[in-house]
C-alpha cells in the first residue's frame, strides 16, 4: 500500500501512541524545552568557559547559524529541527546572551511544508534590507526560504519561499550566499551529499521570486561543504567544497559569467579521507586565503584521517593552485566541523571543532603562535554525542569570542560556551 510523506508521518505517530503514548504527546507537541539547567563553568587550558544549555528535547537538531536578525546589534541564533518536530527555531539576544525562541517555521502537517530542516544560511534574497533565512530540506530534496517579516513581527511566522523545485536538488545538504553572478543580488550555492552527488548554484532571477539552477560540477561522492570564498582574489566569489566519500577538498574559479561559463576546478587535497566541513580562512595571516578542515565523519577506512588539518596556500598570491596539508590534531575521532576566532586575545586564530558519533565532543584549539606546528587542544565537552554544526561570535558582547554548537541525535540540544577570559590563578 501506499501513503503520501503525510500520510506516512501520521501512521508513524498513530503507532507510537498504541505503544507509547507519552512519547507520542512529546513528539506532537512540536515544542523543544528551554527549561533551565545549572550553567556549568569549565577551566579549558588557559580560559575559562560557561556553558549554558539552551534549547534541548529536539528530534533531530544539525545546525546552528548566528547573525544580528533583529537589528539591535548582537547576534541571534537560528536552529533547525526535523520530523515530526519539523521546526524553524528563532533565539532572539538581549544583548547579554540571554536567548528566547520563537518559531520561524511551526510544523502543522501540511504537504508543502519542509519536513527536515537542517544546515542553513542567512542572508537578504528580495532585497528589502532585512537577514532572510535559506535553508535545505533534507528528505523532500528541495531548498526554501523565510522572509524576514520585519523587526514588529520577528517573531511571528516568517513566510516561505522556493528556491530549489520539489525533488531538483536530490540529498539537498547545505548552502551558501553570494553574488556569484554580479547583478546585484543574492544566489544561492548548494552541496547535495549521498543522493545527489553534485555542486549547484541557483540563480536569483529577482528579488528572491523566481530561481535558476545551474549545475557546478557533477558525479562528486557526497558532496558535503559549501562555503563563499575569494581565492583568486580577484573580487570575484569563488566556492570551497567536499566530497566525503571521494575524498577530496577542492574550490572551483568563477569566471564572472557563472550562468554561461563553467566553473574551474582546483585540486586541494584528494588523499586524504572523509573531508567533512571546513572553512576559507588567512590561518598565517600572509594575506592570502587556506583552509581548515576536519574529517572522519561517518568514516571506517584509514583511522589515521580523523584528524583537523589545515592547508596552506603557498601558490603565487591569487592562484591558489599549491598547497601544503599541516595537521593540528592528530587524532580527532570523526571530526564534523572545524572554525576559527581569536579566543585568547593574543591576535592569532584558533579554532573550536566538533566531533561525531556516540563519543562525539567540543573542543577550542589554542594557536600558541606558530600554525605549522603549535597547537594544543582543549575539551569544552565530552563525551556530547554527534556534535556536530558549530559557530562563533561575541554573543553576550563583552569583547570576547564565544561559541554555540548543535549535537544531533541522542543529545538533540544546542548550547552555547560563553568566553570568560583568562583562568584566575
Amino acid at each position: 500500500m501506499l501513503y503520501s510523506q503525510r500520510g506516512l508521518r501520521t501512521l508513524s505517530l498513530l503507532l507510537v501512541g498504541l505503544f507509547a503514548p507519552g512519547i507520542a504527546q512529546t513528539l506532537l507537541s512540536g515544542e523543544p524545552s528551554a527549561e533551565p539547567q545549572p550553567t556549568k563553568v569549565i577551566d579549558a587550558g588557559p580560559l575559562r568557559f560557561t556553558e549554558t544549555r539552551l534549547l534541548f528535547k529536539y528530534t533531530y537538531s544539525y545546525a546552528v547559524v548566528a547573525s544580528d536578525l533583529d537589528g539591535d546589534g548582537d547576534l541571534d541564533l537560528t536552529s533547525a529541527d526535523a520530523e515530526p518536530n519539523s521546526q524553524l527555531y528563532l533565539l532572539l539576544n538581549d544583548g547579554q546572551g540571554n536567548f528566547k525562541h520563537s518559531f520561524i517555521q511551526k510544523y502543522r502537517n501540511e504537504d508543502d511544508q519542509p519536513i527536515r530542516l537542517e544546515r542553513h544560511a542567512h542572508g537578504d534574497m528580495n532585497g528589502d534590507g532585512l537577514p532572510d533565512v535559506v535553508i535545505v530540506d533534507n528528505l523532500k530534496w528541495d531548498i526554501r526560504w523565510f522572509e524576514h517579516p520585519g523587526k514588529d513581527k520577528i517573531t511571528q511566522e516568517w513566510k516561505l519561499h522556493r528556491v530549489a523545485a520539489p525533488k531538483e536538488v536530490p540529498g539537498s545538504y547545505d548552502v551558501a550566499l553570494s553574488d556569484l553572478d554580479a547583478d546585484g543580488d543574492l544566489d544561492v550555492a548548494a552541496s547535495s551529499w549521498r543522493f545527489g552527488n553534485r555542486f549547484d548554484w541557483f540563480e536569483n532571477l529577482g528579488k528572491g521570486a523566481r530561481f535558476q539552477r545551474h549545475e557546478i560540477d557533477a558525479e562528486i561522492g557526497e558532496t558535503r561543504t559549501i562555503v563563499v570564498a575569494d581565492f583568486s582574489r580577484d573580487g570575484k566569489p569563488d566556492l570551497l567544497g567536499t566530497s566525503r566519500t571521494g575524498n577530496t577538498v577542492m574550490w572551483y574559479e568563477n569566471s564572472g559569467r557563472p550562468s554561461t561559463e563553467k566553473w574551474k576546478k582546483h585540486i586541494i587535497d584528494d588523499k586524504s579521507g572523509g573531508p567533512a566541513h571546513g572553512h576559507p580562512v588567512d590561518l598565517d595571516a600572509d594575506g592570502d586565503l587556506d583552509v581548515i578542515m576536519a574529517y572522519g565523519i561517518a568514516f571506517t577506512g584509514q583511522p589515521e584521517s580523523h584528524q583537523i588539518a589545515w592547508y596552506e596556500n603557498v601558490g603565487r598570491p591569487g592562484s591558489a593552485i599549491t598547497w601544503k596539508k599541516h595537521k593540528i590534531v592528530d587524532q580527532f575521532p570523526s571530526g564534523f566541523e572545524v572554525v576559527a576566532g581569536d579566543f585568547d586575545g593574543d591576535k592569532d586564530l584558533d579554532l573550536a571543532a566538533t566531533g561525531w558519533t556516540a563519543s562525539g565532543q567540543i573542543v577550542w584549539i589554542e594557536n600558541t603562535g606558530d600554525p605549522k606546528t603549535g597547537w594544543k587542544m582543549h575539551t569544552l565537552k565530552k563525551p556530547w554525542t554527534n556534535a556536530v554544526t558549530v559557530v562563533v561570535g561575541d554573543f553576550n558582547k563583552d569583547g570576547r569570542l564565544d561559541i554555540a554548537a548543535a549535537a544531533e541525535r541522542t543529545d538533540n540540544e544546542i548550547r552555547w560556551w560563553r568566553n570568560e577570559g583568562p583562568v584566575k590563578k
